[in-house]
């Protein structure tokens, strides 16, 4: 049951850069390791995040969440819960294939203008995608009432939360809405989910 007056605060976060990012290669499922760039700024966001009063850290179960989520918590010394309903959206057999060269096909650009039904062959829908990662923070929110929690995850979960939240239509024509390597504020307050502040806040690598 939820309070009245119990507000959970949930900051989402994505994983550092992999291997796969740097080449432009599909995830979603799959995995790879960190690059070292991305080591030192999933480090940096331990070091920022320490200042705020995170009560825990919820984390994707893929390999690239876990090893972003162990680097920040180094700083942190949090309770970590993993959920597989924060995993990325399954790209099915397009996963490991160049972004490039999957944007060029007439498959994906005809998936493309389906907006909130895109599927990735053999894959899942971005509506499956929003369904999955918002019950899994409304269940946090009824396990944890009141507190903040920092949610590692993807990308596209993210923009999932986000865009239905502001009613986006996942147009291919829609101007984005969230910055990369930026820290996202969502709130919830009587069973319902809602956005505090987007592009809250970076952290940035030290030189």
């Amino acid at each position: 049951m939820y309070s009245q007056l119990a507000i959970t605060r949930f900051g989402l976060l994505r994983h550092a850069e992999t291997e796969w990012n740097k080449q432009k290669r599909i995830q979603g499922h799959s995995d790879s390791p960190l690059t070292a760039e991305g080591k030192a700024s999933a480090d940096q966001w331990g070091s920022t995040l320490k200042t705020l009063p995170i009560n825990r850290i919820i984390s994707s179960d893929l390999g690239r969440v876990r090893e972003t989520s162990q680097t920040i918590n180094r700083h942190l010394n949090l309770p970590v819960v993993e959920d597989m309903r924060l995993r990325e959206q399954n790209w099915g057999q397009w996963e490991g294939l160049s972004i490039p060269d999957i944007e060029n096909t007439a498959e994906f650009k005809a998936e493309l203008i389906s907006g909130w039904n895109f599927r990735p062959r053999a894959g899942e829908s971005r509506m499956e995608v929003w369904h999955r990662s918002h019950e899994a923070l409304l269940q946090a929110a009824r396990k944890w009432p009141g507190d903040t929690l920092l949610v590692v995850t993807h990308e596209g979960v993210i923009r999932c939360l986000i865009y239905m939240l502001f009613g986006r239509k996942f147009g291919p024509h829609e101007p984005p809405l969230i910055e990369p390597k930026h820290l996202h504020w969502l709130v919830c307050q009587d069973g319902r989910l809602k956005v505090d502040e987007i592009n809250a806040l970076r952290a940035e690598l030290k030189q």
